[in-house]
Parts: structure tokens; C-alpha cells; sequence
């Protein structure tokens, strides 16, 4: 009896003791981390003039540099905004206006 309690233990610890492969990457067969929903800005306008550049984001006028609800403005362009979005770089586009058909 004693020989298969003692025989138990020593396999049940030589489990726990196992070596991890020093060459598997880090996180390699952990379960995966569950994704942060992205927020959804809408670009409403760019405005840029000889000293300033400006984007309406969700109906607030932001330069380069501010915070946007955690979201960093990094570099505003004519047709398009780059956000640093944790350590990402999100982009929002402006939507192209409607085609106005003329008659003649």
C-alpha cells in the first residue's frame, strides 16, 4: 500500500516539475486574450490652414496631440486621420461626398 501511495506521488510531481522548452515562443499555447472592442469614431471634417490642422472626431474639433476617449490624434492629413489606438495605429477616412448629377 505504501509502495503505490509513494509510487502515485512521485508521478504526479514529476508532472509539475516538467521542463518548458526554452525555444517555444512566449505565450505559445496559452488560451487567447479576449479583444478590447475598438471604438468607433466618425471623421466629420479636416480643416487645415498655414499654422493649424484640425479634425471634427465624434462632433469635437481635436488637433494633433490630444486625447480622443483614450485614443491619441497623432497626425492629421487633407483626406485622413492617423490615431494611436494602444500602441496601434487606427486611420479614419473622410467619406466622399455624394456625386451631384447636373441637367442640362
Amino acid at each position: 500500500m505504501r509502495l503505490l501511495l509513494i509510487t502515485m506521488l512521485a508521478l504526479a510531481s514529476s508532472n509539475t516539475l516538467a521542463l518548458q522548452d526554452p525555444t517555444r515562443p512566449d505565450g505559445f499555447g496559452a488560451a487567447p486574450q479576449a479583444q478590447v472592442a475598438q471604438k468607433e469614431f466618425t471623421l466629420a471634417s479636416i480643416f487645415i490652414g498655414n499654422d493649424r490642422k484640425v479634425a471634427v472626431i465624434d462632433g469635437e474639433a481635436r488637433r494633433e496631440g490630444q486625447m480622443v476617449e483614450g485614443v491619441r490624434v497623432k497626425r492629421i492629413h487633407p483626406d485622413r486621420v492617423e490615431l494611436v489606438d494602444q500602441g496601434r495605429v487606427r486611420v479614419l477616412r473622410l467619406e466622399p461626398l455624394p456625386q451631384v448629377r447636373t441637367s442640362q
